[in-house]
């Protein structure tokens, strides 16, 4: 069994002491703010520092396994985004850009949701919405003596996954649940520690309410990553129950879920200083990653995948924008691409400015330092820092490589998309026959029909001529397909061809193929000049790239492992928390403004007035309607408006959030809901890797200002009717 700070991993129970036993002795010594904590380790880790910043529940009021607790309202939107529920009648709130692809679903050109708002004025109008679905957490248990079970410093990395993938079957297996509750394992502190989730799931949401673009994506792209704030990023859906308020598919007959716990709301906002806590399910964080990895990161990886989005959102930019039709069409495609390009443009600036690499080869120092003067700890981890020299040396060409192959082939070239999912066709014919490529068929002709309601192919062309011009003058010549072996004019003129010969632009040839016997189907498909292409570039990467890469990885990922436990041992004084892997955490923190540079100070709080000076007639990002002018006009704010006499917009404080934390609650210190977390300060968005608290803050949508658009803007008060309003600062 692997060791965890010099123990063995006997119990959860010896975990809780030693490291409350670490907090007692030296404190917790993370910075404030920082660190993603599960929810369970609160008591043992956590509340005497959240109840010192001014939260004033307790940790069972956070986290209970028996009692109704702020968990119970916390829900895991689709897999890919928090919500939270706010009412008694399963009402939930999260981000516009969360519910974004639900709304466009619902839209058309006639009647188009995004452009106008929806607001469903009783439930039977609330929308449907299949594939959606609201995952809450049950309890969550400590299994790592269970899946480490057999598991020794000395085996391979293949040997090791090989024993934990055994012990994590056997562990479902003997702990099936009901058609929709699930066990999930996950590893944390690298593999060193494993928990085990309850999950219960409900497959019927509906869509409720969203505020047009001009509130919900207001700024869009331009204010992406960007404090000052003032965007009302929303949505509203609820979700439905069999009559026994136990999950069922959609039926006419359902009804609104009945929570254990739903947030009551807060009209007294916040100030700075005010204690908040984030509840939910950051996606991923790399915070311990040796210098070597983030240089890379800074140096070769992140401007390599800027370069590549940045051509292909300049290209779809320019259709939309002289194509309203294409602007729906491509609006959701353009928002995730541009969301990680501009995320990593301020990782890399965020890094350098805080001279990451030199913080953590500082934190190596200090590591040998420690380790050298006990001769255990020297056996165990003085060979690493040489280590990870050579192997992140001996990864970096594959690691580019990869970068470019995933941003190009499987990213932002449409057709090469649609070449993998046929590919995955193809061979399921030629590896179970006849039967294989009809129990496929539908999800590829599902899949394709939604493809092509969203597709340009004049759009499609551009960006693949343009990024494999990237791929040809960037990547070594000898992971290029042979077809890139000619001149850039030449390359040019083949890939047009290619394009313009091929079914898979066209929905038309391609249901024409699928009419045909598998076996010509498969004959045309395998003919096809992109498919070709295709086939040649994966196969070029998959052998001379994607081995290699992952063998190093592998190694890699084990000196990672050790590494980890290696810091748990020689810094006993520290208080360490596990990177976020899209399970269930806490963060807490302040509001707080910062300075981003040199005689510039952020305050913590935006206002209506703001969004007003920001409008820019006609302009997507920056228009606004007559309504909101109106209402402005005539300050009609009813009660959402602060001492200034303006409606609070947004507001940012220092709770360490990643991508999944999206639609994540801001609760007050009495457990309201305060705000709606939906982005980062793009100074700050190194946090992944390197949190650092002078600039690294979280932004989130003042509730106010999501109860004004929904009452005074949408005339939806029925929705607020349902909510519990309190005061908490005044009572």
């Amino acid at each position: 069994m692997s060791v965890f700070s010099g123990l063995k991993l006997k119990s959860m129970k010896l975990i809780r002491v030693l490291l409350l036993a670490v907090v007692l002795c030296f404190g917790n010594l993370a910075f404030a703010g920082e660190g993603m904590w599960l929810p369970q380790l609160l008591k043992a880790l956590n509340e005497g520092d959240m109840q010192t910043m001014g939260m004033k529940l307790t940790a069972e009021q956070v986290y209970s396994v028996n009692e109704g607790s702020l968990k119970d309202a916390i829900v895991h939107f689709g897999g890919f985004c928090t919500s939270e529920v706010i009412s008694p009648e399963g009402l939930l709130l999260t981000n516009h850009h969360c519910g974004y692809g639900q709304i466009q679903s619902h839209s058309t050109i006639e009647d188009n949701y995004l452009k106008k708002g929806f607001w469903a004025a009783t439930k039977a109008d609330e929308k449907a919405n299949p594939g959606l679905f609201a995952r809450f957490i049950e309890r969550i248990d400590d299994v790592s003596e269970i899946i480490l079970k057999g598991v020794n410093d000395d085996m391979s990395p293949s040997e090791v996954q090989s024993i934990v993938d055994k012990n994590i079957n056997a562990y479902m297996s003997d702990n099936q649940g009901s058609q929709y509750e699930e066990w999930m394992v996950r590893p944390f502190f690298n593999g060193n520690q494993y928990f085990a989730f309850k999950t219960v799931t409900y497959p019927d949401v509906r869509l409720v309410g969203a505020p047009p673009e001009n509130i919900g994506k207001f700024g869009a792209d331009t204010d992406n990553w960007v404090w000052p704030r003032h965007t009302g990023d929303f949505s509203l859906f609820r979700i439905y129950a069999g009559t026994d308020n136990q999950p069922a598919e959609y039926s006419a007959d359902n009804q609104p879920f009945v929570p254990k716990h739903y947030l009551p709301i807060s009209m007294d906002g916040v100030s700075e200083g005010d204690f908040t806590m984030v509840f939910g399910f950051p996606g991923r964080t790399n915070q311990y990653l040796p210098s070597q990895a983030v240089r890379q990161i800074v140096e070769i990886n992140d401007p390599a995948k800027i370069e590549i989005r940045d051509v292909a959102l300049k290209i779809m930019d320019k259709y939309m924008r002289a194509d309203e039709k294409v602007r729906l069409q491509y609006s959701s495609k353009f928002a995730r691409i541009a969301n990680y390009w501009k995320k990593w443009i301020g990782e890399k600036t965020g890094l350098e400015k805080t001279n990451a690499v030199a913080k953590k080869q500082d934190l190596e120092e200090e590591f040998t330092k420690r380790v050298k003067v006990d001769s255990k700890l020297w056996g165990q981890y003085g060979h690493l820092m040489k280590k990870f020299g050579e192997k992140y040396a001996a990864i970096e060409r594959y690691s580019f490589t990869k970068d470019y192959y995933d941003e190009v082939v499987r990213r932002n070239v449409e057709i090469m998309t649609v070449a993998s999912v046929l590919d995955r066709m193809v061979s399921r014919f030629e590896n179970n026959g006849e039967a294989g490529y009809n129990d496929f068929k539908p999800r590829v002709a599902g899949y394709l029909e939604n493809h092509f309601k969203n597709y340009n192919a004049n759009i499609d062309q551009e960006v693949f001529i343009a990024l494999s011009d990237l791929y040809r003058d960037n990547v070594d010549r000898e992971y290029c397909p042979t077809t890139f072996s000619v001149t850039a004019k030449s390359l040019e003129v083949a890939l047009t061809d290619i394009f313009q010969r091929s079914a898979f632009k066209d929905q038309d040839k391609l249901k024409a193929i699928f009419e045909m016997t598998p076996e010509d189907a498969v004959k045309a498909l395998k003919g096809d000049p992109i498919y070709i292409l295709f086939s040649d570039w994966k196969g070029v990467y998959d052998e001379k790239v994607a081995g290699p890469y992952s063998e190093i990885k592998a190694e890699i990922d084990l000196l990672q492992k050790r590494y980890m436990r290696g810091l748990i041992d020689a810094f006993p004084e520290k208080t360490f928390w596990p990177d976020a892997n899209s399970t269930m955490r806490v963060t807490y923190g302040k509001v707080q403004g910062y300075e981003p540079r040199d005689a510039v100070y952020y305050k913590p709080v935006t206002h209506f007035d703001g969004v007003v000076e920001k409008y820019i007639p006609d302009d997507y990002e920056f228009d606004l309607d007559e309504k909101l002018l109106d209402l402005y006009r005539s300050k009609d704010y009813g009660p959402y408006a602060d001492a200034t006499g303006s409606v609070p917009v947004c507001f940012i404080g220092t709770n360490h959030t990643t991508g999944g934390n999206s639609g994540s609650p801001a609760i007050d210190a009495e457990g309201n809901l305060i705000g709606l977390n939906f982005d980062r300060a793009w100074e700050g968005t190194m946090s992944d890797i390197n949190y650092d608290p002078s600039i690294c803050r979280n932004i989130m949508v003042d509730i106010r200002y999501v109860l004004f658009v929904v009452d005074k803007y949408a005339g939806a008060s029925h929705l607020i009717e349902e909510m519990t309003l309190v005061h908490p600062k005044t009572k």
